[in-house]
């Protein structure tokens, strides 16, 4: 998205359990701790991508492949709009 501030900023998608896509936006190395997202990178990329987050304060953990609510505000990482709750899958989850 941009090269400033430094190390630069970076848009990853992912789907929720609605089969929603979402944007978040943050510098490349919070999705990317390999460094495969540069100024020199050929975009878009497929990565790997694990955002930390935790389960949000009051929501169960569910059973198998349940659906759980998780927020990533520990973390600062957000949409464009400031979102940070989202509805996943129990089995998006890396636990």
């Amino acid at each position: 998205m941009d090269d400033e501030p430094w190390p630069g900023l970076v848009e990853v998608q992912f789907t929720d359990a609605a089969e929603r896509c979402w944007s978040l936006v943050d510098k490349a190395p919070i999705f990317a701790a390999m460094g495969e997202l540069g100024p020199d990178s050929t975009y878009p990329v497929a990565v790997a991508v694990a955002v930390a987050c935790v389960v949000a304060e009051g929501q169960g953990l569910p059973e198998n492949d349940g659906i759980v609510t998780v927020s990533t505000s520990p973390y600062g990482v957000t949409t464009p709009d400031g979102r940070e709750e989202f509805t996943v899958r129990w089995d998006q989850l890396i636990r």
